[in-house]
């Protein structure tokens, strides 16, 4: 589906100077300081000698990644890429970006990446295939459906139960669905938020659960009519994700270190401040 300009233009407007005052009060800082490398490229292990390879997903969203285009730095998660890059003493010159699909990059195996990063919640279970990074972002489950259907106007999960209700499988979106609102039907599952997203769109499914930040560009861009009905209550203390490396990586410490040093200096803060829009208005159902 297209997405017109004034439509794009109005959901970047949502991202006014107040949210950036807010979030960079909370986090301490009028802005954030220089990056200071916590390594030395040449230290590194990585894929290619000097060269920092990075992975995402084919395609990449807004407002993650602008235009399906990551070596442009815009987007949230394209920006946090080259921070931890510039962190890590790397040149945006020697980023190398790579495609993969959502659960190519969690499998057991050798990576194409020297991390991947597409909103990957950071589990146990996952875990037990990659390493993670420290968190960069922490989120909320939200449900979101189109004007007009049988979920528009549900104030809380009982109004759910008896709707039929998707996600993208394997995500925590989809266990939200069976472990929280538990929809008489089951949760309705999809290769990807897409095929989701125009099930949605078709009618086939009376709601949608994906994370807070896709649910606000959804209704606000992609989807005609689109509305958030509210945020997952039990999963309001958020999923956190994290760059995704592989087991045992040998650059694990060294990406940690680089992502808690941009928490800590009120790197991710800006950039949140920046890419993603204000989410405080979107209820919680009880």
């Amino acid at each position: 589906m297209s997405i017109t300009t004034s439509r794009l233009t109005a959901f970047r407007t949502a991202v006014s100077s107040a949210i950036v005052a807010g979030v960079l009060a909370i986090a301490g800082c009028s802005a954030p300081a220089e990056p200071v490398p916590t390594a030395e490229p040449e230290a590194l292990q990585t894929i290619t000698a000097g060269k920092l390879t990075i992975g995402t997903g084919l395609p990449a969203y807004e407002p993650w990644v602008v235009g399906d285009a990551p070596e442009s730095g815009e987007g949230f998660e394209a920006a946090v890429a080259y921070a931890v890059a510039e962190q890590l003493g790397f040149a945006p010159e020697d980023v190398v970006w790579v495609r993969t699909t959502f659960d190519e990059a969690i499998q057991p195996g050798v990576k194409n990446f020297d991390f991947n990063l597409q909103q990957y919640s950071i589990t146990e279970e996952r875990k037990a295939s990659v390493d993670f990074s420290s968190p960069y972002y922490e989120t909320t489950q939200t449900v979101i459906t189109v004007k007009g259907s049988k979920a528009d106007g549900a104030t809380s999960i009982a109004d759910l139960k008896d709707l039929v209700i998707g996600a993208a499988t394997g995500t925590t979106s989809f266990t939200a669905i069976e472990e929280i609102i538990q929809p008489t039907a089951g949760a309705s599952a999809f290769n990807s938020n897409d095929d989701a997203k125009a099930a949605l769109a078709a009618g086939q499914i009376d709601a949608l659960v994906v994370d807070l930040p896709t649910a606000l560009y959804l209704t606000a861009v992609e989807i005609d009519g689109g509305t958030i009905v509210g945020q997952i209550s039990g999963a309001a203390s958020g999923d956190q994700f994290g760059l995704v490396l592989d087991k045992d990586s040998p650059l694990t410490a060294a990406v940690t270190a680089a992502v808690d040093a941009l928490r800590e200096d009120g790197t991710l803060a800006a950039l949140e401040a920046e890419w993603l829009a204000d989410y405080a208005g979107a209820p919680v159902l009880q």
